[in-house]
C-alpha cells in the first residue's frame, strides 16, 4: 500500500466521526518488503475494536470473511475500511452492498483503489475504477466523497472515497485536508515523472 493511501486513511482518522467496531476488509498482510501496509495504528486513538479480515488466513487476518456475502449481522459495523481491495473484488457492486448493509446508521466506509497500477494478484485483479466508477459504487450509499492523485487527473495513481449511511457529518474539515493531500500528490507525482 502506498504511503499516500496510509495519509488518506489518517485524513479520515483525524476529521471524520469513526465509530465502532471498525471492520477492515482487505487486511491480508501480502507484502515481505518495508511498505507500510497495517493500518490498525492509524485507529489506536479511538480506543474502539478493530477487526482485520480477508477472503484467505494469514498476517493481519482476524477474520476470514467474504466480501460478496459478509457473515455478519445486519447494521453491526461502525466503520469499515477497504484500501486497494476493490480491485481484487470479482463482484464489486455486491461487496458495496453488503458492506451497506452491514453499517451502522451513521457508518462510514473508507476505500481506495489503485488505476494506474501493474496488473498484481492476491489471489486476482479484476478491475481499475475512475473517480467517476467510485462515485458510481457509492449509488446506495446517502452521501460520498471521492479523489484521486496521479500526474494528471486524466490519468490518477490512485482513487479514494468515503461513503456514508445515514446522516453525512460535518465534513468541511475533512474536505479540506483532502482537497490539500491531492494537490500535494498531483505535485509529487509530477517530480517524479520528470526525474524518470
Amino acid at each position: 500500500m502506498q504511503s499516500s493511501t496510509h495519509k488518506f486513511v489518517n485524513n479520515c482518522v483525524r476529521h471524520l466521526p469513526l465509530n465502532g467496531p471498525i471492520y477492515e476488509f482487505g487486511a491480508l498482510q501480502v507484502h515481505d518488503d518495508d511498505r507500510p501496509t497495517d493500518l490498525r495504528y492509524l485507529f489506536k486513538t479511538l480506543d474502539v475494536e478493530y477487526v482485520g479480515c480477508d477472503m484467505r488466513a494469514g498476517p493481519g487476518v482476524d477474520k476470514v470473511l467474504n466480501l460478496h456475502r459478509l457473515d455478519l449481522p445486519d447494521e453491526t459495523v461502525g466503520t469499515v475500511v477497504c484500501m486497494d481491495t476493490l480491485e481484487h473484488v470479482e463482484f464489486p457492486r455486491k461487496a458495496m452492498s453488503e458492506i451497506l448493509r452491514v453499517l451502522k446508521p451513521g457508518g462510514i466506509a473508507i476505500m481506495s483503489s489503485v488505476f494506474q497500477f501493474p496488473i498484481h494478484g492476491y489471489p486476482n485483479d479484476y478491475w481499475r475504477f475512475t473517480p467517476n466508477g467510485f462515485r458510481s459504487l457509492f449509488h446506495e450509499y446517502d452521501g460520498h466523497l471521492v479523489y484521486s492523485y496521479g500526474q494528471s487527473e486524466l490519468s490518477p495513481k490512485t482513487v479514494t472515497g468515503v461513503g456514508f449511511k445515514g446522516s453525512v457529518p460535518d465534513i468541511e474539515a475533512f474536505d479540506t485536508s483532502c482537497k490539500k493531500w491531492e494537490i500535494w500528490n498531483k505535485a509529487l507525482a509530477r517530480k517524479v515523472a520528470e526525474k524518470n
